[in-house]
């Protein structure tokens, strides 16, 4: 097994993007052959509802995680709710999920490169929208990452 700090993570939500904002967080890679990842997060208890309705079922949610440095490419995964627990001091639940790694996706630069040309946009512009979108990154509109 490997453990990694998980420094952010994101839930595609009705074609958006929802961020948690983590108090902290883990992610195991199991290594077996299922290649099944584990990833858990320690959040504010506000956020427990957006996760409670998907305990206990089936249902697949895609989600996209920062691991071990800011600025590294978010990894996606496609996971399950495992648990929610609320923590003895009220505030925070630890929200457990579990999954696999999304394979077979292009890198995000590329893609972020490929529809900012094909906005037309050149030059300056093209470069400090390039610069811009790789710090926030947004979405795209072509994004294979969290489909499956």
């Amino acid at each position: 097994m490997k453990t990694f700090k998980m420094l952010s993570l994101e839930l595609l939500k009705d074609e958006k993007l929802q961020s948690y904002p983590l108090t902290d967080g883990i992610i195991i890679n199991q290594e077996s052959s299922h290649k099944s990842w584990i990833l858990e997060m320690y959040i504010d208890r506000q956020y427990a509802t957006d996760f409670a309705p998907y305990k206990g079922t089936d249902t697949i949610l895609n989600v996209r995680a920062v691991i071990s440095y800011p600025d590294n490419e978010p990894a996606t995964f496609r996971v399950v709710v495992q648990d929610i627990i609320e923590m003895p001091d009220h505030k925070h639940v630890s929200v457990l999920l579990k999954g696999t790694l999304n394979s077979g996706r292009r890198q995000y630069a590329e893609q972020l490169l490929l529809e900012l040309v094909e906005q037309g946009l050149k030059g300056n512009e093209l470069l400090e929208k390039f610069k811009s979108d790789m710090r926030t990154r947004p979405r795209l509109k072509s994004s294979t990452q969290t489909k499956k």
